[in-house]
């Protein structure tokens, strides 16, 4: 697999992942409930969505941090393998700079004009 391939998997991963997130209810969701908050007639039951979505989050959780390791590894893979510079200051050629022919002039505040 190509490393932009599993870039764009680790992208819907992360976003899957905040949905996920956000979907679900706090703890402070479980007061409600008890008086009648009607979670008994959802879909997924009473306790059925609190147990899918963090299996489901558990699972794209898990997913989301091997594209991590993966990505991980392959981009320190591609730099050791090449023959390319490892920094941009690699790139850097410094060249002396030939000095000027112009002379220093000395000025004094008290020979500069005023308004």
């Amino acid at each position: 697999m190509s490393f932009q391939v599993i870039l764009i998997i680790h992208v819907l991963l992360a976003l899957g992942l905040v949905a996920l997130i956000l979907m679900q209810h706090g703890k402070g969701a479980d007061a409600g409930a008890a008086f009648g908050a009607g979670s008994a007639g959802s879909v997924f039951g009473a306790r059925g969505a609190n147990s899918f979505l963090y299996k489901l989050t558990a699972s794209v959780a898990t997913g989301f941090f091997l594209t991590s390791l993966t990505l991980a590894y392959l981009a320190t893979n591609e730099t050791t393998s090449t023959n390319e510079p490892q920094s941009v200051m690699d790139n850097v050629v410094v060249q002396p700079v030939a000095p000027t022919d112009m002379p220093m002039i000395d000025t004094k505040v008290s020979d500069i004009p005023s308004e």
